[in-house]
Order: C-alpha cells, then structure tokens, then sequence
C-alpha cells in the first residue's frame, strides 16, 4: 500500500468492505476518487471520510444523514459541519438511549420468564 493513495482494492482491504460497497458509495457521492483511467485511488481525504462514514453507520445514522453531514463542510465551511454533527448525535443519542430501556426491559421480561419456567421444572415429576 502506498502513503498518499489506496488503489480500490487496498481500499476494500483497509476498511473491510466489498468493492460493491464502495462502489456504492462513489455512486450516492460519499466518496471522490482519483480515476486514472478505469483504475481509482483514494487519497487522505476519502480515506477520512471512510472513517467517518462507518463511524456514522456504527452510530446509526442513515448514508444520507451522513452525505448531508459531509456536503455541508463544502458549502458552510466548519462550524456549521460541527452544529450540524451536534444536532444529528443529540437526536441520535435519545434514539439508541429509548433502544437501550426497550432492551433493558425485554431482557428483565425474559429473564424472568426463564425462572418461571424453572420452577415449573423443578415442580415436575423427574422422567
């Protein structure tokens, strides 16, 4: 691999995507690569925005939140870029909170179905 730029291939491998997930991402404007011909490099810019584009898929956010979050550096410059990130994690951190009380109680539910079920066992004669 070199320093500066990542052919398609290198790319995949680094990030542990499929080339058709790259390829998707080049097609919705997520990422820019260099084209040489049939062949593309990804420089320092779109591997950063690699990370943060499966970074903001780990969060939750949608590719178009993100898509969104990444053109807005282009055309408003930073501080609107980090408003906007500010908004996006606010709404997103109430989201995976509710999931975690929703889990939280279908654990508990469970658990305490499973206890139930043992001590209908434990009532039954052995077989």
């Amino acid at each position: 691999m070199t320093e500066t730029r990542l052919s398609f291939k290198e790319m995949c491998a680094k990030f542990d995507v499929t080339p058709r997930t790259l390829r998707y991402y080049e097609y919705i404007e997520l990422l820019a690569p260099e084209k040489e011909g049939r062949a593309r490099f990804y420089g320092p810019r779109e591997v950063a925005r690699m990370k943060l584009i499966l970074r903001g898929r780990r969060f939750g956010f949608s590719l178009e939140e993100i898509r969104q979050w990444l053109l807005i550096y282009g055309k408003k410059g930073e501080r609107p870029q980090l408003q906007a990130w500010l908004d996006l994690a606010d709404r997103q951190l109430v989201d995976l909170q509710k999931q975690r009380a929703e889990l939280d109680t279908t654990i508990a539910d469970l658990q305490a179905l499973r206890e139930t079920a043992v001590e209908e066992m434990s009532r039954l004669p052995d077989a």
